[in-house]
């Protein structure tokens, strides 16, 4: 259910979409020229993910969905459940938000990384509009969706065995409010779009008036994507300079004026003469939780790619070969091999920046792999803190070994292969000083 605003089909897909295309029809010429420069650009990228980063067409998630769908969830949403079951903790319930303020609090999801996603992307589509956009919050592990006036609110949490677990919760007042499980998500979560695997998903699409997506301009969105191609659906608050984006789009017209000034929508900072941002918590749509939101969902379905492939090569045999391509996809991206740079400074519009910073752990020298760059690059140290997630800490042990040893073998300079070149020898050296002081569960031959 959770899917941002930002994410695409798959280059197999697309042909479904041209039944749709009705919804590109009388559109002024310059919209037709710019729908068929998103979609080269849909391809060329696609193309490059699926060659340069996954290389390969990943199982489908047909076998395991019995043992998902039979197997009790784990994670903060079960936990909360089980708190609110024993009576150990209980849920508010306010008129503004419902339970949302309350939800956020137990989980530990600052309002700060609001995600105001316009597009009608969402089973509550008839909701949400450029007026009334649906709100992401997230933290490591679990995402909160919010429409306005909407019966339920959608969470999806990272389950460190089983993937990404859905569920909701009755906006209505009760004794006894119930976070219900719903599986009948992983009818879009749980695709070739989110690598075969229970995962979130993130998109950019061009948005009509009201919120109404043009599908053939969908594309998946992570840190490799251009910024020029991201956030078609979203608002997006705070600096950027010159950097162009999709952000801030709704209708015809609006992307009319983007295709001869590719500024006009950027470096917004003030979201009120545009929506009645009081009906949410938080005033904006950072530009900096976008970019970290981005990073972490695609991080997190290699993660739970991992973990399935590396079981499945165990039940068949005691070879972990045919999960290697998915770890060494996931350590590039973990890497930010492929990571679009920025080419100007990013400020976001909230305190995010600030509070995102400050958790994890850190070095005796005060450095964190939470410390963020925003200048040249999203962090200042190029390797992702989700290596301190549970789902990484649940990797079978033989694909966590397997992991380190090709990390070290990288960052003490062993790996000489270009595609890692572009890390610095005092970027390794960073790297494994902050992860010999904050990982525990580091080979010995790391201590040496």
């Amino acid at each position: 259910m959770l899917k941002g605003g930002a994410c695409g089909v798959l280059l197999v897909s697309t042909v479904k979409t041209i039944e749709h295309s009705h919804l590109v029809h009388r559109r002024p010429r310059g919209v037709y020229r710019l729908t068929a420069v998103i979609l080269c650009g849909f391809v060329l990228h696609l193309g490059g993910i699926l060659i340069a980063a996954e290389r390969q067409s990943y199982p489908a998630f047909d076998e395991e969905m019995k043992i998902y769908k039979g197997t009790d969830a784990s994670g903060s949403v079960s936990e909360l459940q089980r708190r609110l079951d024993a009576g150990a903790t209980r849920l508010a319930h306010e008129p503004a938000f419902g339970y949302l303020t309350a939800l956020l609090k137990e989980l530990n999801v600052p309002a700060t990384s609001q995600l105001l996603v316009a597009s009608k992307t969402s089973p509550n589509k008839a909701l949400i509009s450029p007026k009334t956009p649906r709100a992401l919050y997230y933290n490591d592990q679990v995402s909160v969706a919010y429409v306005p006036a909407a019966e339920v609110i959608e969470l999806a949490a990272a389950d460190p065995k089983l993937g990404v677990v859905f569920y909701t919760l009755s906006q209505s007042a009760t004794e006894r409010p119930r976070l219900q499980r719903d599986d009948r998500c992983l009818e879009c979560h749980a695709s070739a779009k989110t690598l075969n695997v229970p995962g979130i998903l993130v998109r950019s699409f061009l948005t009509k008036d009201d919120g109404e997506v043009e599908l053939l301009s969908g594309l998946l969105v992570d840190h490799r994507t251009p910024l020029a191609d991201r956030w078609g659906g979203y608002y997006v608050t705070g600096r950027h300079g010159k950097q162009s984006h999709r952000g801030n789009l709704f209708g015809t017209a609006a992307i009319a004026r983007h295709e001869k000034d590719p500024l006009c929508n950027a470096n917004v900072t003030d979201l009120a003469p545009l929506l009645d941002i009081s009906r949410y918590p938080s005033a904006g749509s950072d530009i900096v939780a976008l970019l970290t939101h981005e990073h972490q969902a695609h991080a997190q379905n290699l993660l739970t790619r991992v973990h399935y492939d590396t079981a499945s090569a165990l039940r068949s045999g005691d070879s972990l070969r045919p999960a290697y391509p998915a770890i060494e996809a996931l350590l590039r991206y973990m890497l930010f091999v492929e990571e679009t740079p920025l080419t100007s400074p990013v400020q976001g519009s909230s305190t995010f920046a600030e509070e995102f910073s400050k958790t994890g752990p850190r070095d005796g020298k005060g450095r964190s792999l939470r410390q963020l760059n925003l200048q040249t690059r999203l962090f200042e140290f190029p390797c992702s803190y989700m290596i301190y997630s549970s789902s990484f800490a649940s990797l079978p042990q033989e694909a966590r070994r397997h992991f380190y040893r090709r990390l070290w073998d990288i960052l003490d300079g062993q790996d000489r292969s270009p595609e890692f070149a572009k890390l610095s020898p005092e970027s390794r050296a960073a790297i494994r000083e902050i992860l010999l002081a904050t990982k525990k569960d580091l080979p010995a031959y790391w201590r040496l």
